[in-house]
């Protein structure tokens, strides 16, 4: 998007001023607007040229490799829970039924 399609917006606008806005007019005011609008938003974030679909497609996989990190670290994490409480349980039940000998 260039500064050129902001004079067509405005142009559209100028049209439904004059003329009287039918259902066409303010749509195609409406979709102007709505480009206009998101191609400054590209602009500002700095997604406005022609390696941004790859940028985003790498923070894409960047943000999918991170969630697999996590969700590996808690099962990881849990999985350890799990052993030393296992581990606790056995140590108490052969105290309890005298294996204690056994333990040490």
């Amino acid at each position: 998007m260039t500064v050129a399609d902001g004079a067509v917006l405005a142009q559209l606008m100028a049209q439904g001023a004059s003329a009287g806005a039918d259902l066409a007019t303010l749509r195609a005011i409406a979709e102007e607007a709505g480009e206009l609008a998101a191609a400054r938003a590209l602009a500002r974030l700095g997604l406005d040229d022609a390696a941004a679909a790859k940028d985003m497609a790498e923070l894409r996989d960047l943000l999918g490799a991170l969630r697999d990190a996590k969700r590996s670290v808690w099962k990881a994490t849990m999985g350890w829970v799990m052993r030393i409480g296992g581990a606790l349980l056995l140590t108490g039940l052969a105290a309890k039924f005298g294996f204690w000998d056994w333990v040490i």
